[in-house]
């Protein structure tokens, strides 16, 4: 298993892409049976970051898992890739053997930088 933020990933993918190994950095990553690409809604919207990504996707379909997050639905996803066809395509191969689970609670990380803004309002001030 490998847990990599996706904008890490989609950047060691394009070095390998501008050094011609892209497909050898594919190629090693299936040794990891499960791949999970955390946050990929924060993968710009910019051609060769999201083809490097498109491709990932395209060679792991029906061999290897891959688990991603993102906090956007997939009506939205046409933020993230650029080429309309492109983003049919990858939803189409994450979804096809896919268990989606959609979590509609609050963010822990807001709510604890809630919580830590409302007790240094509460702490007392020196004077």
């Amino acid at each position: 298993m490998l847990f990599t933020r996706t904008t890490d990933l989609v950047q060691r993918l394009q070095v390998a892409r501008r050094e011609l190994a892209l497909e050898a950095a594919i190629t090693k990553l299936d040794r990891y049976d499960l791949l999970i690409l955390d946050d990929i809604a924060y993968v710009t919207k910019d051609q060769a970051e999201t083809s490097v990504l498109f491709e990932l996707i395209a060679a792991r379909y029906e061999r290897r898992s891959m688990l991603i997050t993102a906090n956007q639905p997939f009506g939205e996803w046409g933020k993230i890739f650029p080429d309309p066809a492109m983003t049919l395509a990858s939803i189409d191969r994450l979804v096809h053997h896919a268990t989606i689970l959609e979590m509609n609670v609050e963010s822990y990380r807001r709510r604890a930088a809630l919580d830590r803004k409302r007790a240094k309002k509460t702490e007392p001030s020196e004077t």
